[in-house]
């Protein structure tokens, strides 16, 4: 005879096995899920993989987009990690030997619900750009998230319970919804005669138009001249071709970004990070009563016979408004050495160092650039006192090289939860 209380228990287990099945099954309905276990168990971490609209590259092309209003978390979220790879109309990762991905930003912006689906009647207060709380001046560095050739090695993901708050119905303006754009820069580089001068935007390199040097303006509206500018962003405009090498020819495809995102909805138990990207180029200036920053964005290592010493550039920027360090790291090109960001007493808060490529796969080519490493502080022991003077330096090897960059990363939290 079979015990009741038995047959009881088999009941229930059958019933908790059944629950647990139909559980499985919505989960597995969702997009890629993970939890986190700080404090509230509940707190569900959501992954999912969008992709730019595709756009057509050949041989030497460069091509600069930029995307608005693309896919991202909706609603108020708090957003764990951002990142991007460039790939082409099957999904493959493209190889950087074919075409670089100079750099990709997400940037942040409002936009008028009313505003006019007629280009010719678009006001500019239709759009109000959201830019991170770094220091740079104007329209430079405004991104939240953004590398380049490095993105497939250098992670974004921020510890619990941190994020980078978005969608916060109180921080938009009235009248106005939350938008984010892609700006890209890719340049293919299959066929050239000089596939790292063409990656660096060297001025010589590229077909340029004829009047080019005399319609040119620089960041400060100046002309630029053959003599005062050899490479750089100017010369890899929308459009323009790198040279090729002679009889090369080659199959135009179509490519996109595709980007990855992680992010919870938005509760008491997340705690927001600033966004801060410096640069080591900012001529920091004052008139008396006011800081006045002046980010170039990028810069020339003239020929100087090389040498076994790196070629070293440096910024000393005043931070307003200090905070706790949690992520630290840095967007830089080939040829570089290593990126510290220093204390105003000398101490180095952070030092991002560069992971080249081995063999010829995707994220591993062979002589480039793959990833930067990342600072994760112990929450709560890096602490920038408000109006500290912080110093970005930048390392490259000591060779002629154009239009590289030095953009140091950093996101600070105002407060450290009490486990900590």
């Amino acid at each position: 005879m079979v015990n009741p209380s038995y047959s009881s228990n088999l009941v229930n287990m059958k019933f908790i096995f059944k629950t647990m099945i139909f559980s499985l099954s919505i989960l597995l309905t969702l997009p890629s899920t993970s939890f986190s276990l700080y404090q509230n168990p509940i707190n569900l971490v959501k992954t999912i993989t969008f992709a730019s609209d595709s756009f057509e590259i050949g041989p030497g092309k460069i091509t600069s987009r930029t995307f608005m209003d693309i896919e991202f978390p909706k609603g108020h979220v708090g957003v764990k990690s951002f990142d991007a790879e460039l790939v082409d109309e099957e999904g493959n990762s493209i190889p950087s030997y074919e075409t670089y991905l100079h750099h990709w930003f997400a940037i942040k912006y409002n936009q008028n619900i009313t505003m006019s689906h007629n280009s010719k009647l678009i006001r500019p207060q239709d759009f109000i750009y959201q830019r991170n709380q770094g220091t740079c001046n104007g329209y430079i560095l405004p991104h939240y998230w953004g590398f380049g050739v490095e993105s497939r090695g250098t992670t974004s993901n921020i510890p619990d319970p941190f994020v980078i708050e978005a969608g916060n119905p109180a921080k938009v303006h009235n009248g106005y919804e939350e938008k984010w754009l892609l700006n890209l820069l890719v340049i293919d580089i299959r066929g050239a005669e000089d596939k790292k001068g063409c990656t660096q935007c060297r001025c010589d390199l590229i077909n340029l138009p004829k009047d080019f040097y005399n319609v040119t303006k620089d960041i400060h509206n100046q002309t630029l001249t053959a003599t005062n500018y050899k490479g750089g962003l100017f010369c890899c405009g929308d459009n323009l071709q790198c040279k090729l090498r002679e009889d090369f020819q080659g199959p135009i495809r179509k490519v996109s970004l595709r980007y990855k995102i992680s992010w919870v909805d938005w509760n008491e138990y997340q705690v927001p990070v600033r966004v801060y990207i410096l640069d080591s180029t900012d001529k920091v200036k004052s008139n008396g009563s006011q800081i006045i920053h002046d980010c170039q964005a990028e810069y020339t290592i003239e020929p100087n016979g090389g040498g076994d010493s790196p070629h070293v550039q440096k910024a000393n920027i005043p931070m307003e408004k200090g905070g706790y360090l949690i992520y630290g790291t840095a967007h830089m090109h080939s040829g570089v050495v290593n990126a510290t960001l220093y204390g105003q007493d000398g101490r180095i808060l952070c030092t991002s160092t560069p992971k080249y490529g081995t063999g010829k796969e995707a994220g591993n080519e062979e002589g480039y650039l793959t990833g930067m490493s990342v600072c994760y502080p112990q929450p709560g022991s890096v602490k920038i006192k408000d109006g500290e003077m912080l110093t970005v330096e930048s390392r490259y090897e000591n060779e002629f090289r154009t239009g590289v960059m030095g953009h140091f990363y950093i996101y600070l939290a105002e407060n450290i939860p009490e486990r900590y």
